[in-house]
C-alpha cells in the first residue's frame, strides 16, 4: 500500500476532486433541469446578491477577529488588519484549490513566527473548530424546534435519525476527550495537553463570552448569506429550513471530494431543499448563487496577494498591539507555547 501510495502522483489527488466536483454538477444539471435553474439564476435579484455578499463578508470579518483572539490566547499577536488580510487570502487559495484547507494551512504557515508552527496550528484548527461548533448549535436548534413545532419539517427517518446520531455524537465528544484525559501513558498525557490547550485557546472565561459571540455571529452571517442568495433567485426559506436544513448544506461542503464543496453542496441541497417544498432545480441554483457569491467575497484576497507579494513570515503587531514583549519571552523560553495561563492576552 505504501509503495502505490509513493507511485501516485501527487496531482493526482487534486485532479480527481476538480473531476468529482464536476461529474456531481453534470450529474445535476441532468437530473435537477439545470436549464431552469441556469434561467433562475440569470434572472436574480442583485439587491438580494448584494445583501448575501454583505452577510457573507460580516462572516469573514468576525472570522478573522475569532483567529486573532484565538491566536493572542496561543501567545500570537496579530493586529487587526493583518488578520483580515491573512483571513481573506486564506479564503481566496481555499476556494481556488482542492482540499479547502490550504490557505488555513498557508496562514498557519505564515503566523508561526511568534510562538512556532505548534501554537500557530492550534490556533487555526481551534478557530475553524469554533466555527463548526457554532453551526451544529444552531443545526440542533433548528431539527428540535421543526420536531416541537407543530407543521415544521417532514423529517424522513432516513435523515432524522442520522442527523440526531450525528449530534449525540457530537454532544459526546467533550466528554470523551475529558475522558481521555485519565488515560495512562502517552494518550492520556496527548489528551491532558490538547485539553488544556482548547481550554486556553476558546473556553478561558476572560474570552468565553467573545469566543461565544464571534462563533454565533460566524454561523448566523454564513445562514443569512445562503437565505439571501436563495431569496436572489426566487426562494424563500422559512426559518426552520434555514436553521435544519442549511447547516447540514454547508456542513457537507467540509466533505473533501471536490474543490470548494462545489457538487457536493449543490448535490446536498438538491436533495435537502425539497423537504421545505423547494423544486429542485430552484435548490440546485441557491446553492449555485451561494456558491458564487462566496467566491466573490474571497476576491478582496487577490488585492492582499497584490499589495503584500512577500508576504512570508509573521507580521508584528505594530501600532495595533503595541510592542512584541510577548513575543519575545516565548521564543526565550522556546517555540512551544507553556501549557499554563498566558501571561498577557489580547482580546
Amino acid at each position: 500500500m505504501r509503495r502505490v501510495t509513493e507511485k501516485m502522483p501527487s496531482w493526482l489527488p487534486r485532479a480527481m476532486q476538480i473531476a468529482i466536483g464536476g461529474a456531481l454538477l453534470v450529474l445535476l444539471w441532468q437530473s435537477a433541469d439545470g436549464r431552469a435553474a441556469l434561467e433562475s439564476l440569470a434572472g436574480a435579484d442583485p439587491v438580494w446578491l448584494i445583501a448575501a455578499f454583505a452577510a457573507l463578508s460580516v462572516q469573514t470579518i468576525l472570522s478573522a477577529l475569532r483567529w486573532r483572539l484565538t491566536a493572542a490566547q496561543l501567545g500570537i499577536r496579530l493586529g487587526r488588519l493583518h488578520a483580515l488580510g491573512e483571513y481573506y487570502m486564506a479564503q481566496l487559495v481555499n476556494q481556488s484549490l482542492p482540499g479547502g484547507m490550504i490557505g488555513d494551512a498557508g496562514r498557519a504557515v505564515r503566523a508561526r513566527g511568534q510562538a512556532g508552527l505548534w501554537a500557530s496550528g492550534q490556533a487555526v484548527i481551534f478557530e475553524r473548530l469554533a466555527g463548526q461548533v457554532a453551526m451544529v448549535f444552531f443545526l440542533a436548534l433548528g431539527v428540535l424546534a421543526t420536531l416541537a413545532v407543530p407543521g415544521g419539517l417532514d423529517w424522513p427517518a432516513w435523515l432524522l435519525w442520522p442527523t440526531l446520531t450525528a449530534l449525540a455524537l457530537a454532544l459526546l465528544s467533550p466528554l470523551a476527550l475529558l475522558g481521555a484525559r485519565r488515560l495512562p501513558g502517552s494518550a492520556g498525557q496527548g489528551a491532558r495537553v490538547f485539553a488544556g490547550s482548547v481550554h486556553r485557546a476558546l473556553l478561558d472565561r476572560d474570552i468565553l463570552p467573545a469566543q461565544i459571540g464571534l462563533s454565533l455571529g460566524t454561523a448566523l452571517f454564513n445562514l443569512a448569506g445562503f437565505a439571501f442568495a436563495a431569496k436572489a433567485v426566487g426562494i424563500t426559506l422559512g426559518l426552520g429550513a434555514v436553521a435544519a436544513l442549511v447547516p447540514l448544506i454547508l456542513l457537507s461542503m467540509l466533505i473533501p471530494l471536490s474543490v470548494s464543496g462545489w457538487g457536493v453542496r449543490e448535490g446536498t441541497a438538491a436533495v435537502l431543499l425539497p423537504l421545505a417544498g423547494v423544486a429542485t432545480s430552484a435548490a440546485l441554483a441557491a446553492s449555485v448563487a451561494f456558491g458564487l457569491v462566496f467566491i466573490a467575497t474571497a476576491l478582496p484576497g487577490l488585492a492582499v496577494l497584490w499589495l503584500s507579494p512577500s508576504r512570508t513570515g509573521q507580521k508584528p503587531a505594530e501600532a495595533e498591539t503595541g510592542p512584541r514583549d510577548a513575543a519575545s519571552g516565548l521564543a526565550r523560553r522556546g517555540s512551544r507555547p507553556r501549557l499554563g495561563p498566558p501571561t498577557e492576552r489580547v482580546s
